[in-house]
């Protein structure tokens, strides 16, 4: 039963990985251009206009996105694409720290990032304060 519940956690964050890439980077995007647009994202995550399309549906029916004319996040996506954010510079900081080179540590904490507990994440994060 253990496993099992181990297992769930992981589908789980599966799942989040493209909702928490897709909230960060619109959140990235409106801070420097002032706007997402779709062949932006499709550029930076490196998928078809069709792909961003759909996910961007798939958002807006789980309450990421409002349902407009323009990619604007909720509450709810600005929150998940800060803490994503957060994440990933956490993540990033504490690799290099330890030496591993850029090339790396930029496709590892791509993964991590979405596979991280927020407990862990803390605890990563007090550790960099106390130590580094």
């Amino acid at each position: 039963m253990k496993r099992a519940i181990t297992f769930k956690a992981t589908r789980n964050n599966r799942l989040n990985e493209i909702t928490e890439d897709y909230t960060e980077l619109i959140n990235s995007l409106v801070e420097s251009q002032g706007e997402a647009r779709v062949c932006d994202i499709a550029r930076e995550i490196g998928v078809s206009h069709v792909s961003v399309l759909k996910t961007l549906k798939r958002l807006i029916r789980d309450g990421y996105l409002e349902d407009s004319s323009r990619i604007k996040l909720t509450e709810k996506g600005t929150q998940t694409g800060l803490f994503a954010k957060k994440k990933h510079q956490i993540l990033t900081e504490f690799m290099l720290k330890l030496g591993i080179p850029e090339s790396i540590v930029n496709i590892d904490v791509e993964g991590i990032e979405h596979y991280i507990s927020k407990p862990a994440l803390e605890a990563i994060h007090s550790y960099m304060k106390k130590h580094f």
